[in-house]
């Protein structure tokens, strides 16, 4: 009963943290209440496309009678903003889970159409509506980031995420085992480094080559959160384990749990990969060649 009591305890843990790292991070859509003709509405306006993707932002509104507009720009620049009009469309939904679960085949909405960017490039953006009662701007101060990324193939991101999801599990069990007293702390903790080994430092930069370009960007080659935070969360996790090996000295499961918490409580892609234009490099991170482009020619 106390193990089950802990398992339970881990799961709603790993749960509530990989929620708060989804709805903190830089790539949620950023949601803004507006009024419209007497209505409310909440907006959900995009901050990541893929290329896979249709290049537009959509307003989830169902008042046919407004006007809108997008002002958009490349991130960093100093450029006027381009103009884009939202039109009224209706997309047909080709969901299974859409369809028959939720009986749901099409996709209505004002959309307006951006350029599309190469992996990592940014543009920034704010929204004009226009309603009954006048015009009015949202978010000029503070434009919402669009970062545009490549398709990851399912065969590596959905073994990435349940690996990287386990590990959490699995991290928090031990570290809730090594509070207890319970002797399993020390398996799964190696199940924990095996785990974030094989999903955060083999199949992460995959993950990273597929979306942005580059295999890897974090230290000693840069400075992206992503990467960083996942070495960091290895190093304490392979101390816990060499320092458990033969002496019990639970304190350090504890410690790196902890960590691995801390890490991946952190907004997901701050810092992230970041195309600077004029290089026609991807930076915020890569100060120096990596050895990582050396293997990069057998993947393309």
């Amino acid at each position: 009963m106390k193990k089950f009591s802990l398992w339970l305890l881990a799961f709603f843990i790993t749960i509530g943290a990989a929620y708060y790292q989804r709805k903190t991070g830089p790539t949620y859509p950023k949601q803004i209440d507006v009024t419209l003709n007497d209505s409310v509405y909440t907006l959900k306006l995009v901050r990541s496309l893929a290329l896979n993707e249709r290049p537009e932002v959509k307003l989830h509104l169902s008042d046919t009678k407004i006007k809108a507009r997008l002002f958009y720009r490349r991130f960093r620049s100093d450029y006027e903003y381009m103009v884009s009009n939202f039109v009224y469309k209706v997309y047909p939904l080709n969901s299974f889970i859409m369809n028959k679960i939720f009986k749901i085949n099409e996709e209505k909405g004002f959309f307006a159409v951006v350029p599309q960017q190469p992996p990592a490039g940014k543009l920034e953006y704010f929204i004009e509506i226009t309603d009954s009662t006048g015009t009015r701007t949202y978010l000029k101060e503070e434009p919402v980031i669009i970062r545009f990324k490549g398709s990851v193939p399912g065969i590596i991101l959905v073994p990435h995420v349940l690996l990287m999801f386990t590990a959490m599990l699995f991290s928090t069990f031990a570290g809730l085992s090594g509070i207890a007293k319970l002797p399993s702390y020390k398996k799964y903790s190696i199940w924990t480094l095996v785990l974030l080994t094989a999903g955060g430092m083999f199949l992460g930069p995959l993950v990273q080559y597929h979306a942005f370009g580059e295999l890897w960007t974090g230290i000693p080659f840069g400075w992206d959160l992503t990467d960083n935070k996942t070495v960091i969360a290895l190093a304490f996790w392979i101390l816990a384990v060499i320092m458990n090996r033969k002496k019990e000295r639970p304190l350090f499961t504890v410690l790196a749990a902890l960590v691995l918490l801390l890490v991946y409580s952190l907004p997901h892609s701050m810092f992230g990969s970041e195309l600077d234009y004029e290089s026609g490099k991807v930076i915020q991170g890569i100060i120096m060649i990596s050895p990582f482009r050396f293997f990069q020619k057998f993947l393309n």
